[in-house]
């Protein structure tokens, strides 16, 4: 009943398809690469091992085979540019292989599907992906489900303004600003053709209700997290603090704030970051080298990374929800985030993580030390984290969405 699409497919993609797959809803998965880990490639791909890490994150789950359709020309294009290093081959909008020609490319070839005659009831999309999918839809009085995962973008370009001004240096990360007025007009047209837009956080629901010029169904469904069996081996009675950041290195993220909170600490914590640079510049290499970064890890590798470390900070300015925070709660870490992400949803503040205030090393800085100071309180919250992880499984995202999707659709045919 239900065709999906997606150029990359990440955790929360994949959990979608699988919950209309289970449920019997799902006619088509539409996305760029479906790469078989453990095949012929993946093994010749062991000689790139970022290339490699970065391909196995397009494998899936074997019951999605039946449904998944590929167009993955663009998305292999820009794989090979960033590995050669062909920088303006990727360029944002301009290059013929950067991440907007995917995302149009993959909406351009769903589209045709849609308006081929394919007998379904609904289009499922997302943000930037979906304009031409919707008015093929439309055309054909389908329902067009719109999944925003991420802040509306006048909220964004707001929060990332007054950042530019506040910390110049840190402008070259913060890429809502450059975005085009056209791709902008994109995101609007796709808002106002959505039936049903859903999106992961009260946070995220909140900037789209500000922004949108006409009353719309707008629902909350958190993404969710596989919580460890066991608790997690942590460090022995004594040992230093292990904190850790996962995320693009961008001040949208507020990582400015916690390198500034972590300076302070000096050798009495470790500190992680696992992310992708944006800027060359900034944060400065050597400023990087007094800590352990890890440009990217494939998502079993992160929560094994996560299973070693005791607190994840993540300190955005704005975030649809941060699905690295329900899954280091999972991993029995405590988290440390701001009202601008899904933590108020997930978090009960003092008790299994903390809710800070945005650009604010001094709350980071406190909340850490309080940490250091009192392990017993540590642990407690580390298990109480672990604790409200399995309230937020996968499984229970996946039976909220399907019922969702199956309501709106249902009534659509009942009509």
């Amino acid at each position: 009943m239900i065709l999906l699409s997606h150029p990359t497919a990440n955790q929360n993609v994949r959990q979608t398809a699988l919950a209309f797959a289970e449920a019997g809803l799902l006619a088509e998965f539409w996305t760029c690469v479906n790469w078989r880990q453990g095949g012929f490639l993946d093994r010749l791909s062991s000689f790139a091992p970022r290339l490699q890490s970065e391909l196995r994150r397009r494998s899936f789950p074997p019951q999605l085979a039946p449904f998944i359709r590929t167009q993955p020309g663009r998305e292999w294009g820009r794989q090979i540019a960033g590995q050669l290093g062909w920088a303006q081959l990727t360029e944002e909008e301009q290059g013929p292989f950067s991440v907007d020609a995917v995302y149009l490319s993959i909406d351009r070839r769903v589209a045709r599907r849609v308006a081929s005659g394919l007998t379904i009831k609904a289009v499922y999309g997302y943000d930037a992906g979906a304009l031409d999918t919707f008015r093929a839809a439309k055309k054909r009085g389908l329902l067009c489900i719109y999944e925003h995962p991420i802040v509306h973008w006048r909220m964004v370009r707001r929060y990332q303004r007054e950042e530019a001004e506040l910390h110049p240096e840190w402008a070259a990360t913060l890429g809502a600003l450059t975005d085009s007025e056209e791709k902008l007009a994109r995101k609007e047209e796709e808002l106002a053709l959505a039936d049903l837009v859903i999106t992961p956080s009260t946070f995220a629901k909140e900037s789209l209700a500000q922004a949108a010029k006409q009353t719309m169904r707008i629902e909350v469904v958190p993404y969710g997290t596989q919580a460890s069996a066991a608790s997690p081996a942590r460090a022995r009675e004594g040992g230093k603090l292990r904190v850790l950041f996962v995320g693009a290195l961008s001040q949208a993220k507020g990582l400015g704030y916690l390198l500034e909170a972590v300076a302070r600490f000096g050798s009495e914590i470790e500190f992680t970051l696992v992310g992708r640079r944006i800027s060359p510049t900034i944060p400065a290499p050597d400023l990087l080298a007094k800590y352990r970064w890890i440009p990217s890890l494939p998502h079993d590798e992160l929560l094994l990374e996560m299973a070693r470390h005791d607190v994840l900070v993540l300190p955005s300015l704005h975030e649809g929800f941060g699905l690295v925070m329900a899954e280091a709660m999972g991993q029995g870490l405590v988290v440390l985030t701001t009202p601008h992400t899904g933590g108020p949803d997930l978090i009960t503040d003092g008790v299994d993580g903390f809710i800070i205030p945005i650009r604010s090393a001094d709350a980071i800085e406190e909340k850490l030390a309080l940490l250091v100071r009192e392990r017993d309180r540590l642990r407690s919250m580390q298990e109480a984290a672990r604790g409200k992880a399995r309230a937020w499984s996968w499984e229970n995202y996946r039976q909220r969405l399907a019922q969702l999707a199956r309501d709106v659709v249902g009534r659509e045919v009942d009509s």
